[in-house]
């Protein structure tokens, strides 16, 4: 016996269709066994070199005449068993050669998806997608995808995230963006040459490797020294140029959209609601410019950069997207902790201060490089006060706010009475803003 009602609706439901990565992916895979052997000979270079000497040019010719089809084989066969299919509550991806591992995402637990094209992929007109999900440190990815592929797969995953019904939901396309922010490129040139981290990797670079030839006479020292440190000057100059150029913020129902890159190409999502603490950062040499960084705590997301260099108003303008509601509380209404604070922190102390509003916990630290954190209070996890013995001589705590995103915010060096009032009064702030905020959706 049958129910009806049941089985017809077993019978209506489409069978599920796998599809393949894009067929260039087998040479992206085919780089293990490379990577295996280039990891060797760095490890035991000396063990790689007497074993390079042992062979002849016949052994050389065969072994790679067998390596290079071996390579090619296994990059096709991990192609060839990779599968991924998206079902009416999930996304389904199958992997492994030998060991099969199939990871089942749910729709309604992603909260972001990025799609990013390294500079080999634009050129093939491949691209990557990186999702993000609830629950797990580690993205999980497809990679490579054709470009209109991923970018028609992200919209129908955010779609039927958003709650359409799957067969509407690829049809749905990516959500319409409005440009808010473009960087000029000569003004992320001008912030860099103005930021102290560059100048100080840069003459730590030009002036310890002399120090330590002179101090050694060992080569290896100072190459083992000033190539980190050359690498960390060009990170912090070149690197975040090359990472940030470009760089456009828009605004779209799936929330604010990031694209940026010179070489390799990211177009990121910062999904709405998710977002834990929005740091608004001014470094000693661009406050005469009335330039300003934003940078974000985002839960289970790599997303750490909203804004890499702008005008405040502009700034404070895009923060308000993101925290709808918010207004940044100007220096003026900062209070900064009782004069004895001191005696804890000489000098220091005046860069700390604190406001508190209807919709966030703001806090500052910083003489030099000012930073202002802002978290909504719905989005405090729990509340701390702490005291060391030279705080409790001076009748001084400090107030920690802890994030969705294992991150903290401090008040530092505020009067004892003043702390445990906060501290009472920013548990209550957290529930009740808890409970009056709005659930997240995507495309609400």
């Amino acid at each position: 016996m049958t129910t009806p009602g049941i089985d017809d609706d077993v019978r209506q439901k489409p069978p599920v269709t796998e599809r393949r990565l894009h067929p260039v992916t087998p040479l992206r895979r085919a780089w293990a066994p490379v990577a295996v052997l280039i990891g060797w000979a760095v490890h035991d270079p000396d063990q790689a070199q007497r074993q390079l000497t042992r062979l002849t040019p016949t052994v050389l010719l065969i072994v790679l005449a067998v390596f290079v089809p071996a390579t090619a084989l296994y990059g096709f066969l991990t192609w060839w068993y990779t599968h991924f299919a998206v079902t009416e509550a999930e996304l389904r991806i199958r992997t492994g050669l030998v060991f099969r591992r199939t990871a089942h995402i749910r729709l309604e637990r992603i909260q972001a998806i990025d799609v990013t094209q390294p500079l080999l992929a634009r050129v093939a007109g491949v691209a990557k997608l990186k999702l993000d999900v609830i629950g797990t440190d580690k993205k999980d990815e497809l990679a490579f995808l054709g470009e209109r592929e991923a970018r028609a797969l992200r919209a129908e995953l955010l779609a039927r995230a958003a709650g359409f019904a799957p067969e509407t939901a690829h049809e749905v396309g990516e959500a319409p963006a409005r440009e808010l922010l473009r960087t000029p490129p000569r003004d992320l040139a001008i912030a860099l040459v103005l930021t102290g981290a560059t100048w100080a990797t840069l003459a730590a670079a030009l002036v310890v490797p002399p120090v330590l030839w002179f101090a050694t006479h060992s080569l290896w020292t100072v190459l083992a020294t000033g190539v980190p440190l050359l690498g960390a000057a060009g990170a912090s100059s070149v690197g975040r140029f090359v990472g940030e150029y470009d760089w456009t913020v828009g605004e779209s129902p799936d929330g604010l959209r990031i694209d940026h890159g010179l070489l390799d190409r990211t177009h990121e999502t910062v999904p709405p609601g998710r977002v834990q603490t929005v740091r608004i950062v001014e470094p000693l040499l661009w406050r005469r410019r009335g330039w300003v960084r934003v940078e974000l705590d985002v839960a289970g997301s790599s997303n750490s950069v909203l804004v890499p260099v702008a005008p405040r108003e502009v700034a404070e303008a895009i923060v308000a997207r993101v925290l709808p509601g918010v207004v940044v509380p100007p220096l003026s209404a900062l209070s900064r902790p009782p004069r004895r604070a001191g005696r804890c922190v000489p000098v220091w102390w005046r860069g700390h201060g604190l406001a508190v509003t209807d919709a966030v916990f703001a806090s500052r630290h910083g003489l030099l490089r000012r930073s202002l954190a802002l978290v909504p209070h719905a989005k405090v996890q729990s509340v701390r006060l702490a005291q060391g013995p030279w705080q409790r001589l001076w009748r001084l705590a400090d107030v920690h706010v802890d994030t969705g995103a294992n991150k903290t915010v401090t008040a530092r060096l505020r009067d004892v009475e003043e702390a445990a009032e906060l501290l009472r009064a920013q548990a209550e702030r957290s529930r009740t803003g808890r409970r009056d905020a709005r659930p997240d959706r995507w495309m609400a």
